[in-house]
C-alpha cells in the first residue's frame, strides 16, 4: 500500500509542477495581463495540491528507501533534497511575488527576470522528478533471468 500511495504522491506532484510550467510558458507567449494574472493566482492555489503531494512522496520515500543501498535509491534522496530546497527557496517564493506582481500590474524587467528563474527552476524539478520516477519504476521491475538459466 505503501508503494502505490508513494507511486500516486510522486505522480501527482509531477503532474502538478509540469501543468504549473506549461501553463505558464504558453501564457506567458500566448497571453495577456489578463491571463498572465489568472495563471499566477491558479498556481498559488495549486499549491494546495502540490504541497501535500510533495510531503506525501517525500515521507513515504524516505521510509520505503530505509535499510536500501541501491545507488537508485541514494540518487533519489540527494534529488529530493535538491527538488524540496528549489520549490522552498526558488519557486514558492517566487509565485507568491509573481502573483503579487500580477495583480499589481506589474510587468516589467524584474518581473520578467523572476519569471525566467522559475521557468528554470520549474524544469530542474521535472527534470529531477522525473529521473526519480524512473529510478522507482526500475527499483520495482523483476530482473530477467540469463538467457543460460531460461527454458
Amino acid at each position: 500500500m505503501k508503494l502505490w500511495i508513494h507511486a500516486a504522491a510522486g505522480a501527482i506532484a509531477l503532474i502538478t509542477v509540469s501543468a504549473f510550467w506549461l501553463s505558464t510558458a504558453t501564457v506567458e507567449v500566448l497571453g495577456d495581463a489578463a491571463a498572465i494574472t489568472m495563471v499566477k493566482a491558479c498556481v498559488l492555489a495549486g499549491m494546495a495540491v502540490l504541497i501535500p503531494a510533495m510531503i506525501v512522496a517525500g515521507a513515504s520515500g524516505l521510509s520505503l528507501g530505509r535499510g536500501w543501498k541501491s545507488p537508485a535509491v541514494a540518487a533519489k534522496k540527494r534529488r529530493m533534497r535538491i527538488i524540496a530546497a528549489n520549490g522552498l527557496l526558488v519557486l514558492m517564493p517566487s509565485a507568491f511575488l509573481l502573483n503579487s506582481f500580477a495583480d499589481a500590474g506589474r510587468f516589467d524587467t524584474l518581473f520578467t527576470i523572476v519569471q525566467a528563474i522559475e521557468l528554470i527552476a520549474g524544469a530542474v524539478n521535472i527534470t529531477l522528478l522525473s529521473l526519480n520516477m524512473r529510478d522507482g519504476l526500475s527499483l520495482r521491475r523483476k530482473p530477467l533471468r540469463p538467457a543460460a538459466q531460461a527454458g
